[in-house]
């Protein structure tokens, strides 16, 4: 069960000429919500305003989705996700004059994450690679028809998530998730400057790395670096960190740093 505000008022559809549904034209963030309190939402609301900002919406925008934010009262553990569209428009590439913005809020059910946070979980290596594309970098644009060509790679109910390349072979990501990954003393993770999703979850846990004195390192980097990993985790905000036990055909250890992390992470939230 959910429930859907558009623009404010409580109901559960949009035009079929909004050009978030035509052109993928907008922006979304997926905020978990535990014992009624939206985690990371600063982080999540300032992501979505440079995001607005580059992709030239109007500034009110950010401000009319405040006040929508305000009538929401959170219940429990829930997830909010919140989409933004640039709204109704005629055929055509071209801008809307003037703008019409559209802006949804939902409430749904969390899941329960508990057994994949401490047990682990499987992932894939993807053939699908992602192309580069630096002016949209980082960006939770609403087309995510990449992540799904290459989440249509299996059906395999075994395997939580699929590593993701770009076209030059670097590691970018998972299809929902952002991958981090531990050899020696050192975590790396790939930098997203050139395509890939900066996920509020994964800054936030660099942060808390840092600040325990833990050297973390952002590049260019092969599925190699993967292979010879002491510990792989993913992360993004709902599922938080889950710990990889199985990549294709190699197997991980639930390792000191992925819980230790874990453990910073919640006293970071709580």
């Amino acid at each position: 069960m959910s429930t859907v505000w558009v623009n404010g008022k409580l109901q559960n559809h949009v035009s079929v000429n909004d050009r978030g549904f035509t052109y993928g034209d907008g922006l979304f963030e997926t905020v978990r919500v535990t014992s009624s309190e939206p985690e990371l939402l600063s982080a999540h609301i300032s992501r979505l305003e440079k995001g607005l900002q580059r992709l030239k919406f109007p500034e009110k925008t950010l401000s009319d989705l405040l006040q929508d934010l305000e009538q929401v009262a959170f219940d429990g553990d829930q997830v909010l996700k919140i989409i933004i569209s640039r709204g109704e428009g005629l055929r055509g590439y071209g801008l809307p004059e003037p703008f019409n913005i559209t802006r949804v809020i939902q409430l749904s059910n969390l899941a329960d994450f508990s057994r994949q946070s401490e047990q682990g979980v499987a992932l894939r290596t993807c053939q699908y690679q992602l192309a580069l594309n630096p002016a949209l970098a980082g960006m939770k644009h609403l087309n995510r028809l990449e992540q799904v060509m290459a989440r249509s790679e299996w059906q395999d109910s075994e395997i939580a998530d699929g590593v993701v390349t770009d076209q030059d072979g670097y590691v970018v990501e998972c299809t929902m998730s952002n991958i981090f990954w531990v050899d020696g003393n050192v975590v790396y993770t790939p930098v997203l400057n050139r395509c890939g999703v900066e996920g509020v979850m994964r800054n936030h846990l660099i942060g808390c790395l840092k600040a325990q004195g833990i050297v973390v390192e952002e590049g260019l980097y092969g599925l190699e670096s993967l292979n010879r990993a002491d510990e792989i985790f993913i992360s993004n905000s709902l599922i938080q960190i889950w710990p990889v036990n199985k990549l294709d055909a190699s197997f991980f250890e639930l390792g000191p740093v992925t819980k230790r992390l874990q453990k910073l992470l919640q006293e970071s939230l709580h």
